[in-house]
């Protein structure tokens, strides 16, 4: 059975907003992603492009052991997850949240 990676990128308007955000992931959200069936989580800060514009982004991945893990954990528990982080951080400060979902091969 083919393990699934779950990444959220996250593109932030600013350094105190990736600096707000990347505080969360790590003073809990990231557990609990684990607590809700995850084995592993890494938060990876991106690099701008040479020459690129310096808009921040912050890239959470997730490792589920199986598909039926990760469709738990959508069920269960990423609506609130998710809830609390639009709370901490809406989309009105200009965050923008992109989801990626594959199998590990």
């Amino acid at each position: 059975m083919a393990r699934i990676l779950y990444i959220v990128t996250a593109t932030l308007p600013d350094d105190p907003a990736a600096h707000e955000y990347t505080a969360w992931l790590e003073d809990g959200h990231t557990d609990e992603v684990i607590r809700g069936g995850a084995h592993s989580a890494m938060i990876v800060r991106l690099l701008p492009e040479p020459g690129a514009d310096h808009t921040p982004r912050v890239m959470t991945q997730y490792v589920f052991a199986t598909r039926e893990l990760f469709d738990r954990y959508l069920e269960r528990h990423a609506p609130g997850l998710r809830a609390e982080g639009l709370r901490r951080l809406p989309p009105e400060r200009g965050i923008s949240f992109q989801r990626t979902v594959g199998e590990i091969l």
